[in-house]
Formats: C-alpha cells, structure tokens, sequence
C-alpha cells in the first residue's frame, strides 16, 4: 500500500538516529522511481564504508546522484511527478559548500526558491547539530549556524518536518 508523500518533508536527527532508514522507507512507499541524491563523498576510508552500507540497503529500484555541491542541479534533473527523490544529506552538502568556500547564504536561497517548483515528491535528510554546546572554535561555531539557518529556511517550505531519536520520529510540523 502506498502512502503519498507531501510535496517536501524534512526529516532531522542527530548521528546513528534513524534518520536515513526512516526517509528511505518513506521514498520507497511511494509508487514510481526512486531517487537518491548523494552529498557525501569518500574522503577516507571509514566514510566509503558508509556510503557502501548505505548503497547495499537500498534495491534495484533506487538511482543514485552524486551531488557533493550541485544540489539544486540535481534536484532539477531529477524530480519526477511519478517519483519521489531523497536526498541524504543537506549537512554534509553544507560541510561540501563550507570547504569549496562557496557562499552558503546564496547556495541556500537557491536551494529553498527551487523546492516549490520541483515535481514529485522530495524527502531530504540532516543532522540535527545544534543540541549540545557551543563549539570551541570559529569554523565549527560557524557550521553549527549556517546548519540551523539552512534547517530553519528549508522547514519553512516543507509541508512536513520530522525530528528521529533512538529510531522513534516525532512530526514537528504536518500537511495533514
């Protein structure tokens, strides 16, 4: 049975929540293809593991974009109306956006004036960053702030926002 997605949900959560799991169920109960939009890119070893444990759960109906800095290009290319596209994940995309001194503030007004315009439906996965202290130093201070900026423009679009601890969601914001 499936289940309609709204147009764009949120799903947050810190490290090893669930997250991806939870929006991955969600794009696979939707009828049509199935789209990943990758951010991440195996900079080391323990991170190609990752991205391998990640691609061996999914099955032959996914595609996989590699989208390390061109996030709103491969939304563009890839939305589909009798599809549903997740992308995994806005914090390593920023991580990506941060290291290739790209603007952030433009990277997501970009991203956030695309999203309405888009077909299909779109689940886009993050890290929660912003619930423990504040950093020590200015470029991990300046993350954690460019993260809740770009989780607050991002939910302000999306018709549903979910929060993951321990696996469990919690609906933060809901269309229905």
């Amino acid at each position: 049975m499936t289940k309609s997605l709204p147009p764009l949900t949120l799903v947050l959560g810190g490290a090893r929540s669930g997250k991806s799991r939870y929006a991955e169920a969600l794009v696979e109960g939707q009828s049509g293809r199935c789209t990943y939009i990758a951010t991440a890119e195996p900079g080391d070893v323990e991170m190609a593991r990752r991205i391998a444990e990640h691609q061996a759960r999914r099955g032959v109906r996914w595609r996989t974009i590699e989208a390390p800095l061109d996030l709103v290009g491969a939304l563009e290319r890839s939305s589909e109306s009798d599809g549903a596209v997740l992308v995994d994940c806005l914090t390593l995309w920023l991580s990506n956006l941060l290291g290739a001194e790209r603007d952030i503030a433009a990277e997501t007004r970009r991203l956030v004036e695309v999203l309405p315009h888009l077909d299909g439906a779109v689940v886009m996965v993050s890290n929660e960053v912003g619930l423990g202290i504040v950093p020590a130093n200015a470029l991990a201070r300046a993350f954690v702030d460019h993260a809740g900026r770009l989780h607050q423009a991002v939910a302000g679009v999306a018709q549903s926002v979910v929060f993951l601890s321990a696996g469990l969601p919690l609906t933060l914001k809901s269309s229905s």
